[in-house]
C-alpha cells in the first residue's frame, strides 16, 4: 500500500505487458519526456499505446469509479492496481497488499462494509476493518468461480445483500455461510445462459438487470427470466451498459446507439438523431436526468427532455473538448461530480470543457 501527496507527485512506470481489449488498440495521447527501454516502446506499439507516459497523471487507464459507504472514491485502473482518495492522500493497492492482479474492472461495496474489486483474476474482497496483515482475498477457480474473467461494472450488491459477479462466461452468486463454512462460495445463477456479460443492475422495484454482448438484455424478478433481443425491439443482440432514469424506464447502449424501453416500447436512438461516434459502449444518467453515452471518439451529452428532434438535445464532446477518446467508465459521486476513467487518465467536467485531474488536482 503506498500513499502519496498531492504535493508530493511520485512517477508510477505502467507495466510494460498491459493488453488492451474492449479499446481496441486504440492510441493514447500522452505527453511527457520519460520514456521506457525500446523492448517497453515495442511492446505498448503492438497494442496501440503511445510510448511516452505522463508521470503527473494518477495513472494512466482508469476502468471502473466508485465512492464507498464512508465518502472514498476508488479508482480502478489498467496496470496500477487500484487507488484510493479521500480527498486529501491518494492510496495505491498492489501486490504487496495481497492484490496481485492489477487490472481493475468493476468495484462494488457489501453491506459489512468490504469492498469488492472485478479483475481478469478473479475477485477480490478487501476488508478495510482489518489494520494489518494481508487485507485481500482473491476468489478464482478455486472457489467455484469458473469464469475468473470479470466484465465491466459486472460487480452488483443487490437490496437483500446478495453479491452478483458477471463473467464473460455466465454470471455467478456468493454465498457467505459457505464460505465462512471453507465450501465454494461461488456458484453459477443457471437460470441464466453462459451469456458474455457487459453489466449488471438492480433497478427501483428490486428487479436485477443483465447485458450481454451477444444475447441482448435480460430481466430476472426473483422468479423467472425474461429475455429483450433484437426480435423484441432491443435492435440488437449487443447491449454494453444498462441504466434507469427518474421516471422508471431503462436504457441500454446498442452498437450502434441507445435505446429505452418504457415497459412496453422500444425507442432507438442513433447518430441520425444526433449521437456522436461509433460503437457505443456506456451509458450513465446523472441526478438531473442528463444522459451521457461513450463512444469509439467522442462522448455525448444527452438532454431527454428536449422533444425531439432538436439539435439542442445532444452536445457532442470530442478530443478537441479536452475529452480523450477512449473512455472506459463514468461515475457520479454523492455530491453530484462526475468522474470520467478514460485511456488518459481521469477527467471531470465545468459545465463546458472536460479538464484533466492529475495527483496535485484540481479535484
Amino acid at each position: 500500500m503506498t500513499k502519496y501527496k498531492f504535493r508530493h507527485p511520485i512517477y508510477m512506470l505502467l507495466l510494460a505487458g498491459l493488453v488492451i481489449n474492449s479499446c481496441n488498440g486504440q492510441p493514447k495521447e500522452t505527453a511527457n519526456t520519460s520514456k521506457p527501454s525500446p523492448k517497453v516502446i515495442r511492446n505498448f506499439k503492438a497494442v496501440g499505446f503511445a510510448p511516452d507516459f505522463d508521470t503527473t497523471l494518477v495513472s494512466q487507464y482508469f476502468r471502473s469509479i466508485f465512492q464507498d459507504s464512508k465518502g472514498n472514491l476508488w479508482f480502478g485502473s489498467l496496470g496500477e492496481g487500484v487507488v484510493r482518495y479521500d480527498e486529501k492522500t491518494l492510496t495505491y493497492f498492489s501486490n504487496s497488499d495481497g492484490f496481485i492482479n492489477n487490472s481493475v474492472f468493476a468495484i462494488n461495496e457489501d453491506k459489512e462494509g468490504n469492498l469488492w474489486f472485478g479483475t481478469d483474476q478473479g475477485v477480490y474482497k478487501y476488508d478495510p476493518r482489518r489494520a494489518v496483515g494481508k487485507t485481500f482475498r482473491n476468489y478464482n477457480q478455486k472457489d467455484g468461480l469458473n469464469h475468473p474473467d470479470i466484465s465491466r461494472k459486472s460487480i452488483l450488491v443487490d437490496k437483500s445483500g446478495t453479491v452478483w459477479v458477471g463473467t464473460h462466461g455466465g454470471v455467478y452468486r456468493y454465498d457467505p455461510a459457505a464460505d465462512s463454512n471453507g465450501d465454494q462460495p461461488f456458484s453459477l445463477f443457471q437460470e441464466l445462459p453462459p451469456i458474455n456479460v457487459a453489466g449488471i443492475m438492480e433497478d427501483k422495484t428490486g428487479n436485477i438487470w443483465f447485458a450481454s454482448s451477444n444475447k441482448g438484455v435480460f430481466r430476472y424478478d426473483g422468479k423467472t427470466i425474461v429475455n429483450f433481443n433484437e426480435k423484441e425491439g432491443l435492435g440488437e443482440n449487443y447491449a454494453g451498459g444498462i441504466a434507469q432514469d427518474k421516471a422508471g424506464n431503462m436504457w441500454f447502449t446498442m452498437k450502434n446507439g441507445i435505446c429505452k424501453y418504457d415497459g412496453k416500447t422500444f425507442t432507438e436512438y442513433t447518430a441520425k438523431d444526433g449521437l456522436g461516434g461509433t460503437e457505443f459502449w456506456g451509458i450513465i444518467i446523472e441526478q438531473s436526468g442528463i444522459i451521457w453515452i461513450t463512444a469509439r471518439g467522442n462522448t455525448t451529452r444527452f438532454d431527454p427532455s428536449i422533444p425531439l428532434p432538436n439539435p439542442k438535445a445532444f452536445t457532442v464532446f470530442s478530443v478537441a473538448d479536452g475529452i480523450n477518446c477512449c473512455v472506459q467508465s463514468m461515475f457520479q459521486d454523492r455530491s453530484g461530480n462526475m468522474w470520467w476513467g478514460t485511456g488518459q487518465g481521469l477527467y471531470r467536467f465545468d459545465g463546458k470543457r472536460f479538464y484533466q485531474v492529475r495527483k496535485n488536482g484540481p479535484w
